[in-house]
């Protein structure tokens, strides 16, 4: 019961945050209202109850409550309950006893309506409601209790269906008057964080830049013991420099994405979750928060009771414990002894600080957004953020705390049954398993355990595995051998991992050139992401480690060494982009990273710009422009260009933005952007993005919607179905048979489109599906199979204002020219 006027009470102190002016204001009415009203009496001559003395009580509270600047201070906590006494009496108490007194009467009921009307804009609907059944309730029990003749005015009982109506529909208009403020703060709220967003990605993006082209000047470790950097002590602290640099730009951008996230009430994608050790997922938060100084990493300390696994997304879990731990150090320089603790176990993350500990009536509101206490600068969505995250992985988060001992937060976790994780192992050692049927890996560690350990992990695959027990060793294998991937240690004693995967990436052993290489390290995370940059790995994996995460790492890291090869990057290549940013740093960045993939980038810094090159010279590829900009927006540039017609209205438009709301995003669409990339822009992602949209767009070509909706798909060639024709050894009849006969297909469509033979038409259709399928020509099949099905079942071509034979002929010289490249590669990457 307690609690529950605790939280009652509370919601009316969140009413009058962060000033009481409104109870001023009633205060200073009351002061002047009340005598005036007394006095009122003796102008029309009226008589009844003389309720003198209790108007200049009322009268007498006020003043004392208009007197707080003058209360000693440990009384100045107590404005607000006797504010919520004093309201109580004063209007509805006061009010309904004088008029039950005087019998009722139309000035009775107009007294009464008063009080109701004053308390609703006084009180949050909750507490409305309870200070009228308290005033009310005290005045008609103080009334009989204390009148000799006590009687219900009849006034009183024919007005009462009104008065309920009134406190019903007051009540209602308050909570509706809350829910608008709320939603108005809200939208106030996301509409300043948006701009904050747009202003402090653009310096980060900047920021960014400069780190990644530091990282990339620098050379690699081991690789040169002396040179322009100095020493390799000097080029390991340049490294570990750039990477807090790196590391710092990444929470901040993490702190952008949350506010957005809060303040807008975006869910978080559930298809993001992963299965995340709790150890692991902790380790790595202690390891890479950015602590001010060693001292204030020192009071940190991780305690694993033991481990657990839970389903959630890696990346919003370490937010929510960077978020406690932020919190926890802000007071520990305060209080000098003072620890952290974190620990993990029985499906708990338990965060717990020796700090000045909190009251009951912040744990009340800790929660919620918009609510900060005892920091400078606080948001209040933090803490509000975390709450939902937790939710939305199943668990849940609580706050104990002791004022002047401790806090404590418990994050818990749902249970992940062990079945449901077997079952989850054993499926991806399937997948794993089909897809690398017959690779050859070599392991390279000076740990003879550690060496053993990683061959039993891949025991159960179907592959070969060799080892070396240091980079010599491996060099030699690699020489005289052609591999899939290389696993190996970064710290090895002589040759280290750097040297060994620079010089492979070198030629040192030319038929592994190409190889897909992981690194192994028992260095942080992010250090070794920016230290690996420049000697060629595809990816590392941090030790120890277990068989599914030494899988999933190479797995991963096979997949960026292929995208790396033939991904949307290579389609830039001679590729001509529009880049248009108000922003000269941004534009730098953007258009530095697509000269490095082979584009021709022309610069403008506006709509109006942009629209005269475009009127000029109407032959590009694509267009990359900012959404937010000074006079022409991105979406009106957007706009324009559709409405330039020709080629132009169908050139894929790529829009960067440091953020972009639902609706937006969807004017966006509507105008013709086709996608979107945020801020501060990383490279491989730009590559992605852009080159799927250029990777079938012919240069000066108009596409109109056709009525045969005819599938576009961004990669041409089916690397994996490729890789099994090279290892089964029919690359010759690949070359030497499908090539010619897709040619030949093509052609034979044409002349039967050309005489409108549609049963000629489905029968080459019908090989070139099948062949193309076959070849591993992916983009060609899907694109052909889209016209040939409409025209079998259907009897339907393409519509005449699609030259969809122009189009198929170029995917198809496309992909020819791809697959010879390809196989031409993968033979020269053998053979060397």
């Amino acid at each position: 019961m307690v609690s529950w006027f605790k939280q009652l009470f509370a919601y009316f102190k969140s009413y009058h945050q962060p000033s009481p002016l409104l109870l001023r204001y009633m205060i200073f009415f009351g002061v002047i209202g009340y005598p005036l009203m007394y006095g009122m009496r003796y102008v029309r001559s009226s008589s009844g109850y003389d309720d003198f003395m209790l108007r200049m009580t009322v009268v007498s509270l006020l003043l004392l409550l208009a007197a707080r600047n003058y209360w000693p201070k440990r009384l100045q906590a107590c404005y607000l309950p006797a504010c919520y006494i004093a309201m109580t009496i004063a209007l509805p108490f006061t009010l309904v006893f004088t008029s039950l007194k005087n019998g009722g009467g139309p000035a009775a009921v107009g007294n009464t309506f008063m009080s109701v009307f004053l308390l609703m804009l006084l009180a949050d609907w909750r507490n409305f409601i309870v200070m009228l059944i308290v005033g009310f309730g005290a005045a008609a029990g103080i009334y009989a209790w204390t009148d000799p003749n006590p009687q219900l005015p009849l006034e009183y009982v024919l007005r009462l269906p009104v008065l309920v109506v009134g406190v019903v529909g007051g009540s209602l208009f308050k909570f509706a008057l809350e829910q608008a403020t709320v939603e108005r703060v809200r939208q106030a709220y996301a509409s300043l964080a948006g701009s904050i967003a747009h202003e402090m990605r653009n310096p980060m993006a900047q920021v960014r830049y400069s780190l990644d082209n530091i990282r990339q000047a620098l050379p690699v470790l081991g690789a040169h013991e002396q040179g322009t950097f100095g020493s390799g002590t000097e080029i390991e602290r340049l490294h570990r420099h750039v990477s807090q640099g790196e590391m710092a730009v990444q929470r901040g951008l993490q702190v952008i994405t949350m506010t957005l996230d809060e303040v807008n009430d975006k869910p978080l994608d559930s298809q993001r979750f992963a299965y995340l050790s709790a150890a692991q997922v902790c380790a790595k938060a202690v390891e890479e928060y950015g602590y001010d100084n060693d001292l204030q990493r020192a009071k940190v300390k991780l305690l694993i009771h033991d481990d657990f696994v839970f389903r959630g997304d890696e990346t919003a879990v370490l937010f929510v414990l960077f978020n406690l731990m932020k919190n926890a150090l802000y007071y520990l320089s305060i209080y000098p002894d003072a620890r952290l603790q974190i620990s993990v176990g029985s499906n708990l993350i338990v965060v717990r600080d020796d700090g000045p500990g909190m009251d009951a009536e912040v744990l009340q509101t800790l929660f919620k957004p918009f609510r900060s206490t005892g920091k400078l600068g606080g948001t209040g969505l933090g803490l509000a953020y975390c709450h939902r995250v937790m939710r939305a992985f199943g668990g849940d988060i609580r706050c104990e705390s002791v004022l002047g001992s401790h806090t404590e937060f418990i994050l818990s976790f749902p249970p992940v049954d062990a079945k449901e994780l077997e079952a989850r192992g054993a499926a991806f050692l399937i997948e794993v398993r089909e897809q690398w049927a017959g690779r050859r890996l070599l392991v390279v560690d000076d740990d003879s355990a550690l060496r053993m350990s990683t061959l039993l992990m891949l025991q159960p695959l179907d592959v070969v595995v060799e080892e070396a027990a240091d980079g010599l060793q491996a060099l030699d294998a690699l020489r005289a051998h052609s591999y899939d991937v290389v696993v190996l240690d970064l710290n090895m004693p002589g040759m280290s991992g750097y040297e060994l995967a620079e010089r492979v990436r070198r030629g040192d052993a030319p038929a592994n050139r190409h190889t897909c290489l992981l690194a192994r390290t028992s260095e942080s995370g992010h250090l070794t992401r920016v230290k690996i940059g420049n000697a060629g790995f595809d990816g590392f994996v941090s030790k120890p480690v277990d068989r599914i995460g030494l899988l999933d790492a190479v797995n991963q890291a096979m997949h960026a060494r292929e995208r790396g090869h033939w991904s949307a990057r290579d389609r830039l290549k001679d590729k001509r982009v529009l880049l248009v940013d108000d922003n000269p740093c941004n534009r730098a960045a953007i258009a530095a990273y697509l000269r490095q993939a082979g584009a021709h980038v022309l610069e403008t810094d506006s709509g109006d710009a942009a629209l005269h090159e475009l009127r000029r010279d109407d032959a590009w590829h694509a267009v990359v422009l900012d959404i937010h900009m000074p006079g022409m927006s991105g979406i009106e540039l957007a706009r324009a260009i559709r409405a330039l017609g020709g080629c132009l209205n169908a050139v894929p438009i790529l829009a960067v933005t440091a953020h972009a709301g639902d609706d937006e995003v969807a004017e966006a669409r509507a105008v013709g952007v086709g996608d979107f990339v945020l801020k501060p822009v990383e490279a491989p992602l730009l590559y992605e993005r852009l080159g799927s949209m250029v990777g079938l767009q012919p240069l000066k070509r108009e596409v109109a919607s056709a009525t045969v909706a005819i599938p576009v798909v961004t990669t041409l060639i089916n690397v994996c179905r490729l890789e099994g024709f090279l290892r089964i050894g029919l690359v010759d009849e690949l070359l030497g048979d499908y090539l010619p006969r897709i040619h030949s297909l093509v052609e034979q469509l044409a002349v039967a489109a050309n005489e409108r033979d549609r049963q000629r038409a489905i029968d080459v259709l019908h090989s070139l599906v099948g062949t193309s399928g076959e070849v591993g020509a992916q983009a060609l099949h899907h694109f052909s199979r889209g016209i040939y099905v409409p025209l079998l079942e259907r009897q339907q071509w393409p519509s005449q204002d699609i030259d969809w034979l122009a189009q198929l002929r170029d995917l198809a010289q496309h992909t020819n020219r791809e697959l010879l490249d390809w196989v031409a590669l993968r033979r020269s990457s053998v053979t060397e």
